[in-house]
């Protein structure tokens, strides 16, 4: 089992940046097809990383290196426990710390569009961080564990159990992924109504980091998804495939909102899954009874 979760990790560290990077380029690719433009080499974002890595890194204060490094660790530390079959707990709340830190790197800036971003990066989280502990509760209640390792060898269809849960977390999801109609901290487009928001001052291999932590965020959010429908493998890799590509169309159709409604959007999902977990409490109370 050890030997299982280390290759797992090691797995995730060294490959996930590579897919991550793919995916983006995917991304790109099929967003200019939707625009009528033929779009970036696949391999861009790869070429993009690298031109930042040449750069020279101007910072206003050298706090915000090492806020992103620890926001770059965190997220490859929160992927790397999932991948290895860890506490989904645990997971969380590295994940969560993660983008603590990216937020301090934003506010170590001196500059009105950086501040709004953090700003804005905070609203996300407290829009989207309800939504991810109940699914984590959610696969609690299914599969009596809180450890990714056992919730991936389960044989039972947790998508039946937790549709609510599946929608809210998809609807947060967007928020993750920095897309339209959630993308009010910061955008992988081009330009945005305050600039790039939290990524304003950040640049050369500073911004590089962020990039790559990004890359490795989005694997792991897949990977959530993925445990939905883990009971059976191939259902699994549809399910993702299916999910991003509803993102990118969602990304493309809507037009960013403010961040209000972005905060009323992440809270409604947490309700949906409320209810979800509440009515499946209902049901295995009931089925423990044997219906008396």
């Amino acid at each position: 089992m050890t030997w299982t979760w280390l290759i797992g990790a090691v797995l995730f560290l060294v490959l996930a940046p590579v897919i991550g990077g793919l995916i983006a380029g995917i991304d790109r690719k099929i967003t200019a097809r939707m625009q009528g433009r033929v779009g970036p080499p696949l391999l861009q974002p790869f070429y993009d990383v690298g031109k930042l890595f040449e750069k020279e890194s101007v910072v206003v204060t050298t706090a915000q290196n090492f806020y992103i490094l620890v926001y770059l660790i965190f997220i490859a530390l929160s992927g790397a426990l999932f991948f290895a079959g860890g506490d989904l707990l645990l997971i969380i709340f590295a994940f969560t710390l993660a983008h603590v830190f990216l937020v301090l790197g934003a506010y170590a800036a001196h500059s009105p569009y950086s501040h709004i971003g953090a700003e804005r990066e905070l609203i996300q989280l407290m829009a989207y961080e309800p939504m991810i502990i109940l699914a984590a509760v959610g696969f609690y209640m299914v599969t009596n564990s809180f450890y990714v390792f056992d919730i991936a060898v389960s044989t039972v269809p947790a998508i039946l159990y937790l549709p609510g849960v599946f929608l809210g977390f998809a609807t947060i999801l967007t928020i993750k992924l920095r897309k339209s109609p959630f993308d009010i901290s910061t955008s992988h487009h081009a330009h945005q109504e305050i600039v790039k928001g939290i990524t304003t001052e950040f640049s050369g291999s500073t911004l590089a980091q962020v990039e790559i932590a990004h890359w490795y965020e989005n694997v792991f959010l897949l990977g959530f998804i993925y445990l939905f429908f883990a009971w059976n493998p191939v259902i699994g890799i549809i399910a993702v495939v299916v999910t991003y590509l509803a993102e990118i169309f969602v990304d493309n159709v809507t037009a960013r909102v403010r961040w209000q409604a972005a905060l009323k959007s992440g809270w409604l999902a947490a309700v949906l899954g409320i209810v979800n977990l509440a009515i499946l409490a209902y049901i295995l109370a009931y089925m423990m009874t044997g219906g008396a």
